[in-house]
């Protein structure tokens, strides 16, 4: 299985004071022992940049995702985005990340991995997948 993992569960992960041991977390850590395909986009990676500061935590960041691959969203992707976010009766922002994302993951077939209540409630009157206990 191939996981589009989103800043929340990143960032919930790589806190240095004491790693969040949610679920979400731990099926991160399942997916990377277990060798399924993690994705990211270029978002992703710059929020995590912009959240973490200092020269260490940079670099850690660097590191981990040197091998993690992208994938680019086209004008399509971005398009898909807006569209599936808006489908949410329940929709509180217009977040770009998570419209992005959206458009991202489910014409790939990837499962979301996210700590976002509002992706969750998103993908609720959408098509995308997110991962939950279930999954």
């Amino acid at each position: 299985m191939s996981f589009f993992v989103d800043t929340s569960v990143w960032s919930l992960a790589l806190r240095r004071d004491a790693p969040e041991s949610g679920p979400e977390v731990r099926a991160l850590i399942q997916a990377i022992e277990g060798g399924a395909t993690l994705i990211t986009t270029g978002l992703v990676l710059q929020e995590l940049l912009q959240g973490f500061s200092g020269p260490k935590a940079r670099r850690q960041i660097l590191d981990r995702f040197s091998a993690v691959p992208f994938l680019t969203p086209d004008r399509d992707d971005h398009v898909r985005g807006r569209v599936e976010e808006s489908l949410s009766a329940r929709r509180r922002s217009n977040r770009t990340d998570r419209c992005t994302a959206g458009g991202v993951v489910h014409p790939h077939d990837l499962m979301m991995l996210t700590a976002d209540n509002d992706v969750i409630r998103i993908a609720a009157h959408s098509p995308l997948k997110v991962w939950s206990g279930q999954s």
